[in-house]
């Protein structure tokens, strides 16, 4: 039985390794991006960046073809990146491809998340 679950469980991804992705609240990626080395990626488009976005954040849309690319031309691997969309199901794609080159902190109530943690 554990190694059919064991099976499973690496079918989905990096998400289960100890050094892939790990989806945090609003509280945790606050403490995560006090942390000035820890690159903060915003992965929604163009135009919800502009909108408003969390200081410090890059803007690669995860939806864009070679958005990985994008990403490995403007950081180093090995960083570690906490990236975010509005909602927390883009980033969650955007970690998944990213976890095998980077430490991936994705906040898994997206930026509507943050702005209510915020306005506390």
């Amino acid at each position: 039985m554990s190694s059919i679950l064991t099976s499973l469980l690496s079918l989905f991804g990096c998400q289960e390794r100890p050094a892939g992705f790990k989806t945090v609240d609003a509280g945790e990626f606050a403490k995560t991006i006090a942390d000035t080395t820890v690159v903060v990626l915003d992965v929604r488009t163009a135009e919800e960046y502009e909108q408003g976005h969390i200081s410090r954040a890059m803007n690669v849309d995860v939806l864009q073809s070679g958005f990985s690319g994008k990403v490995s031309k403007l950081v180093p691997k090995g960083k570690t990146i906490a990236l975010y969309c509005r909602s927390g199901n883009r980033s969650k794609k955007a970690a998944a491809a990213l976890c095998n080159d980077y430490s991936v902190i994705e906040l898994g109530t997206g930026y509507n998340g943050w702005l209510k943690h915020s306005a506390r």
